[in-house]
Formats: structure tokens, C-alpha cells, sequence
């Protein structure tokens, strides 16, 4: 059972660009890819069953290289959720059907306010889903407060989910006042391959304006980088074939195109790092455990494609300037092993 096709744009101003429905079809691979790796026992996800349905396995190099994307874009929302002592926000750009707000629930990390934005077509379909699902709905309600709901919205005591395009920023603004968002608050953008399809000047548009309305903040980027060499140019015209050009990719050229990128938009530093360091990162017992789960047989294009993606951590001010993805002893209160 599915929403009506019509209900993603319902009341939304939202003009599609040639490759937007392109772009929105990378939510239900990457939404597959993550049941697929949660099924065979990567990390731990009770609610990503409710978004995705799909069966089909995915070959051993992606699940592992989902698990490391997880592990280390979560190892960065941990350590800040550390330091704010849950005084905080996170904004999930380009939510699609990432649950990571579900799974905070069940762990002790509370944050004030959680506000998630996408395509209007894709947050549709996150509201119907949640609205048919009780153990969903728990989440977002508490005893005080009510659950509103519109076609494209969905609005809790503390968590916001809203279609939006990114690109129009009297939106984003409109839409985050919705949202009860605090300026002052410290808070945490996450986005994992969105920034890539947005045409750089809209994205340099973006990270200026995040810079200039918020005072203390981390912004999280899961992306391709070192795309000017072979590999790389195979993995474009693989997304092109698919509608996919992705516009932003001047800044997946290296890590240091990367961390320009939120630089000359006026963000205080960045770091980054590619998947190989990340992957590392993470506690040798951890790895051990995920090597088990199934047999690989081509490592070496686990590492091309390991090369191929980044984490970016950039920040504003200097409180979160020490937040990276070098591992602690023990690191697994987000609940994903």
C-alpha cells in the first residue's frame, strides 16, 4: 500500500528540476541497502523494517561499506550528544528514510528539537508510513503533546519532518520557524549524498546561510570524493545512465575540495577523512564481528569504493572544533551494534 502519487506535491510549491526524481529513487537504494546490512546483523535498527520491504541481498563490499558510513556518521552525532548533554538539535538534510531519530528514543541521549527535510515526494511517503504505524507514532508522541499531520508534514512535540527543496531558501527558513527552531541552540546538520546533487552555487548558498543563522554548530557530510580518476568516472556515468548528474561534484574532486567547500562559506574549519580512515576508526573488535557475518571475495573493490566516499565534519565557533571519528573504548550508547 503506497500514498497517492499526487500527495508528495500536494500544497507545495515545489518546482522539479530534470534530475529531482533521479535523485529522490537514491533514497529507496540507499533505504535497501541498510535493511539489507540490518538483516544479516551489521548494526541494530528495529524501525527501518517499517520504511523498506525489500528483501533482495546486496552483494558483501556495499553492506559493508553501508555499515561503515552508519558507524561513522554516528560516532560524530555521539560525541556531540556528549558534549551538549542532549542540549542540542539535530537537522537531518535529505532525510529520506534514515531512522536515526527512532533509535535515539530508545537510547539515553534525548536531544530538545529534531527536524528532518526533504523532497516533499519523499517526506509524503515518511508521514504515511508513520502515521500507519503505531510503534512509530509512540515515538513522536508523548503524554502533552499532539502529533500534527499534512500530507507532506509532520509536526511532534520534538521531532519535524517536512518537504522542502533545499535549494530554496525562504523555504528552508519557513519551514525550520515551523519547526520551533532555536538559533542559539548547538545543533547538528547530518546529510549523507545530498549536498552533490545540489548545483554548487545553491549549495555554497546553503552553507552560508546555516553559518550566518547559527551560532554554535556541526555539520556532518557522508559523500563521494577523489572523483577525477578512473573508478570515479565509472561511478558517474553510472549515476548518469540512472538521470543522475550530480551538479555539486566539483567539491568531491578530494578531501581538500571537501573541506573547502564549507570554508569559503564561512564555516570556522572542517576536517575529513576517507572511508579507509573511517572504516578503521572503529574498534577492531567491531570490525572483527562485521568480517564475520559473510566472506569476501574482492576486497580490492571494497577499497576503491571505501577511496571513493568521505566523511566531512566542519564546524562554526570553536566548541565542537575536536569532534572526529577517532574511536573510544566504548562508543555504542546510539545503540547500532
Amino acid at each position: 500500500m503506497e500514498p497517492p502519487a499526487s500527495a508528495g506535491i500536494a500544497g507545495s510549491t515545489h518546482k522539479f528540476h530534470p534530475c529531482d526524481e533521479a535523485v529522490i529513487a537514491t533514497n529507496d537504494d540507499a533505504s535497501d541497502c541498510k535493511r539489507c546490512a540490518v538483516r544479516l546483523g551489521y548494526w541494530k535498527d528495529d524501525y527501518i523494517g517499517y520504511f523498506v520491504r525489500n528483501q533482495e541481498r546486496k552483494a558483501p563490499e556495499i553492506n559493508r561499506g553501508y555499515f561503515a558510513r552508519v558507524k561513522g556518521v554516528e560516532m560524530c552525532v555521539e560525541k556531540f550528544l556528549k558534549k551538549t548533554s542532549g542540549n542540542c538539535q539535530i537537522i537531518n538534510l535529505g532525510c529520506g528514510f534514515d531512522t536515526l531519530y527512532f533509535r535515539l528514543r530508545d537510547t539515553a541521549h534525548q536531544v530538545k528539537n529534531f527536524i528532518e527535510l526533504d523532497f516533499p515526494t519523499v517526506t509524503a511517503r515518511k508521514c504515511y508510513t508513520i502515521k500507519r504505524n503505531k510503534a512509530l507514532l509512540a515515538r513522536i508522541h508523548d503524554e502533552d503533546g499532539e502529533v500534527r499531520l499534512s500530507p507532506t508534514d509532520l509536526h511532534g512535540p520534538s521531532y519535524h519532518l517536512m518537504g522542502v527543496d533545499l535549494r530554496n531558501l525562504d523555504e528552508v527558513d519557513s519551514k525550520l520557524q515551523q519547526a520551533e527552531v532555536d538559533y542559539s541552540l548547538p545543533t547538528i546538520f547530518l546529510a549523507e549524498c545530498v549536498l552533490v546533487y545540489i548545483e554548487a552555487q545553491n549549495c555554497r548558498n546553503l552553507l552560508k546561510w546555516i553559518a550566518q543563522k547559527f551560532q554554535a554548530a556541526v555539520f556532518v557530510n557522508y559523500e563521494q570524493v577523489n572523483m577525477n580518476d578512473r573508478f570515479g568516472d565509472v561511478m558517474l556515468n553510472n549515476l548518469r545512465g540512472r538521470g543522475c548528474s550530480l551538479a555539486g561534484v566539483e567539491s568531491c574532486l578530494s578531501l581538500d575540495t571537501q573541506r573547502n567547500r564549507f570554508k569559503d562559506s564561512g564555516w570556522t574549519g572542517a576536517r575529513a577523512w576517507d572511508m579507509v580512515q573511517v572504516y578503521e576508526s572503529i574498534s577492531a573488535a567491531e570490525r572483527q564481528r562485521i568480517e564475520r557475518l559473510e566472506m569476501l571475495d574482492e576486497g580490492e573493490l571494497l577499497l576503491q569504493l571505501f577511496q571513493h566516499y568521505c566523511l566531512v565534519v566542519a564546524w562554526l565557533g570553536v566548541a565542537f572544533q575536536d569532534i572526529d571519528i577517532t574511536v573510544e573504548e566504548l562508543m555504542s550508547s546510539l545503540n547500532i551494534d
